[in-house]
C-alpha cells in the first residue's frame, strides 16, 4: 500500500538518505516502495543533539537513513545506550523494546520507541528541575522561580 506524504510549504522530508523540501504549496508525494524515510517532526540535527536520549536517537537517525554507514552509528547507539540505562534505570523498558527493534532490523520503530525516550527524559529533568528548587527554597529560605 502507498505512503501519501502531505508537505506544507518550506516543510523537508528525507527519503532514502535525500533531503527534499517543498519549495510551493502544499504538495502530496506519494511513495509506493520500500524507502527510508523521516518527515520533519522525526528529525533531529546535529544542533538538537543536546542530552544524552537525544544521542540515542540521533544514532539510531542515522543508522536508518544511511544504511551504508549503520554499523558504525549502531555501535555509537549501543554504547549511548547501555550508558543511559546504567545511569536510568527506570528505563529498562523503554530501552529492551528499542534494543529488541533494532536486533530485527526494525529501525523505524526503533526510532519510534526512542520518542519513549525522549519524554521519559523530559519528565525526570522536569521532576530534578523542581525537586531542585524545592531543596535550594528549603536550605536558603528563599522563594525561587520556578
Amino acid at each position: 500500500m502507498p505512503l501519501l506524504i502531505d508537505l506544507k510549504p518550506g516543510e523537508k522530508v528525507i527519503i532514502n538518505g535525500a533531503v527534499l523540501e517543498n519549495a510551493g504549496a502544499n504538495t502530496k508525494l506519494r511513495v509506493h516502495n520500500e524507502s527510508n524515510i523521516l518527515r520533519q517532526k522525526e528529525i533531529l540535527t546535529e544542533q538538537d543533539v543536546q542530552t544524552p536520549a537525544s544521542r540515542i536517537y540521533f544514532c539510531l537517525q542515522c543508522a536508518y537513513i544511511f544504511p551504508e554507514k549503520r554499523d558504525h552509528y549502531l555501535e555509537l547507539y549501543n554504547h549511548f545506550l547501555a550508558e543511559y540505562l546504567g545511569a536510568c534505570p527506570s528505563a529498562i523498558d523503554i530501552g529492551n523494546e528499542i534494543y529488541n527493534d533494532v536486533m530485527e532490523g526494525h529501525y523505524y520503530k526503533a526510532l519510534k520507541a526512542s520518542r519513549k525516550l525522549l519524554k521519559h527524559e523530559s519528565e525526570l529533568l522536569g521532576r530534578l528541575e523542581k525537586d531542585a528548587h524545592i531543596w535550594s527554597e528549603a536550605v536558603t529560605g528563599e522563594k525561587t522561580e520556578s
